[in-house]
């Protein structure tokens, strides 16, 4: 599986952890000039912006360790946009990061709830 179909098979186990969680999925992929976020989920009184990171099994360091402080301020930045531009969402926010690790024929999947801060 070359990495941007391994990416997108992450973004949709992190959708259905987050649906089995009972939060709906309000955008995938949302872009700006300022940034990205994979995923935009809800569940009416939390607002979460989840990066994925999905690896390979042949990986050296687990994906959450690409989630350096440039990126996080690339995704912090994304979300301020996002919120600017729907007011509508006042309620309580995170930052999550859901990795994706493919083990032989199966994946490991670990979600870090509140990765970073704003």
């Amino acid at each position: 599986m070359d990495a941007r179909t391994l990416g997108a098979y992450g973004e949709s186990l992190a959708a259905a952890y987050y649906r089995k969680q009972g939060f709906e999925i309000i955008t995938a992929n949302y872009r700006t000039r300022m940034g990205e976020v994979d995923l935009i989920v809800s569940n009416g009184k939390l607002l979460i912006f989840v990066e994925v990171k999905a690896r390979s099994r042949g990986a050296l360091a687990p994906g959450r360790c690409a989630v350096t402080k440039s990126k996080q301020r690339r995704v912090i930045a994304a979300a301020k946009a996002y919120l600017a531009s729907h007011p509508e969402w006042d309620c309580a926010m995170r930052f999550d990061v859901y990795e994706v690790t493919q083990r032989g024929m199966d994946y490991e999947e670990i979600c870090i709830e509140n990765a970073f801060m704003v």
